[in-house]
């Protein structure tokens, strides 16, 4: 494990331990790799996924930038199918820039509130 991997999940661990999920407010969190990105609306209480979408899932090639904006109206249009209008955002340790950015903006667009 590099540095820079052990510096985000102390970073993910310090900010678990403030938000949570609940069936009211679930937690939508992301995941960044160095192709994809992952999106998952979670309520930590029960334990499950109420709704997620990836990058994987879209077919077109775009840049990344793009396609992390794409994942945030697709997850945002399946939390609210599922029943979900507010979220809790966690960034999973990453910086609040770039694509999370992206993400996080286009789930607002698409009707999340954060």
């Amino acid at each position: 494990m590099t540095i820079k991997e052990e510096r985000r999940l102390k970073i993910k661990k310090r900010v678990r331990g403030k938000i949570s999920g609940t069936a009211e407010r679930p937690r939508l969190t992301v995941f960044r790799s160095n192709k994809q990105i992952y999106a998952q609306v979670i309520d930590d209480c029960s334990g499950k996924t109420l709704a997620a979408a990836s990058s994987l899932l879209l077919k077109e090639k775009a840049p990344k930038g793009e396609l992390a904006a794409k994942v945030g109206e697709l997850v945002a249009q399946k939390s609210i199918e599922a029943g979900v209008q507010a979220v809790v955002f966690d960034r999973n340790g990453y910086l609040y820039h770039g694509r999370v950015k992206q993400l996080a903006d286009a789930a607002r667009n698409g009707g999340l509130k954060f």
